[in-house]
């Protein structure tokens, strides 16, 4: 009998953490032992540690997209281009899927064909402990599809997603880089009337990088939080959006630097505005006051 074809693909999204990108997929292939014809599509995002030679010598099954530069989110958009399966289910090189969960994810995707995306439980580090962002998600005021509580966003390392849906908005906006970039695309997916759900029985597990520069991450999300405010939100909203986003950066320099970065690039900002309609303005509103995706 000839072999069924795999319905999901898995992409992930690695730049210079080669060894730990190296342990995560090998727990992601003994977590799909049960399912091995799922094809893993590892993006390199123009690392300088070896990551695509130590990934193509350790794991030849493992197909390697290796950019020629750092690309961000948007590095991630490489790895669906190269996806044959109606399904994709993203991780980065420090979130695993557990076993059993991409199936999860696919089989409420194959039943509920209005939802675009399914939002993973988080659980953090060796202990397992719950992500916060879980606990809003449960929490969600928008309603349920299928039992499965409605969002308005969803984490890009921790989701299974139509490959279809994604693609038709353009996958990551690479002026984004990183940090929030989920947002423009939860945007778009919701004003085509997409959903997206939370479902706490797909599990991954974060198990979170020291490699990282927090005051970076945070310019990047109060930049990115402006950005898409001014592509996406009516004017008031868009303002509204922006105070929030300065005031999360901490010192007055920091706000500065932040601020000059987004008048930079306010002109392909303003280039791509679209006013989400009328019904993504009211999910908005409900969850005004809500942590809720």
């Amino acid at each position: 009998m000839p072999a069924t074809k795999p319905l999901v693909s898995v992409v992930v999204l690695t730049y210079n953490r080669r060894d730990e990108v190296l342990v995560t997929l090998e727990r992601l292939q003994a977590n799909l032992a049960g399912d091995s014809s799922v094809p893993i599509i590892l993006v390199d995002n123009g690392s300088s540690d070896g990551t695509a030679q130590a990934i193509r010598q350790r794991f030849p099954a493992v197909t390697v997209v290796a950019s020629n530069r750092n690309l961000g989110a948007a590095g991630r958009n490489l790895g669906v281009d190269r996806v044959g399966t109606p399904y994709v289910a993203f991780c980065d090189d420090d979130t695993c899927w557990e076993a059993g969960a991409i199936q999860r994810a696919v089989d409420i995707l194959e039943e509920h064909s209005s939802i675009a995306v399914v939002n993973a439980r988080i659980l953090v580090g060796p202990e397992g402990r719950p992500d916060p962002t879980c606990d809003a998600m449960a929490c969600s005021p928008l309603g349920a599809v299928g039992g499965h509580k409605m969002l308005l966003g969803f984490m890009a390392g921790a989701c299974v997603m139509r490959a279809q849906c994604f693609q038709s908005v353009g996958g990551y906006w690479q002026r984004l880089f990183i940090g929030g970039e989920e947002s423009l695309l939860a945007l778009d997916f919701a004003t085509r009337g997409w959903h997206m759900v939370y479902a706490p029985q797909v599990v991954t597990r974060h198990m979170p990088s020291p490699n990282r520069n927090a005051a970076q991450r945070r310019h990047l999300l109060a930049r990115n939080a402006i950005w898409t405010a001014w592509m996406r939100l009516p004017i008031a909203s868009a303002w509204e959006e922006s105070m929030r986003a300065l005031t999360s950066v901490p010192t007055w320099g920091q706000r500065m630097k932040t601020g000059m970065e987004v008048l930079a690039g306010i002109a392909p900002v303003l280039q791509s505005r679209r006013v989400i309609p009328h019904h993504v303005q009211t999910m908005r509103h409900m969850l005004q006051g809500s942590t809720s995706p």
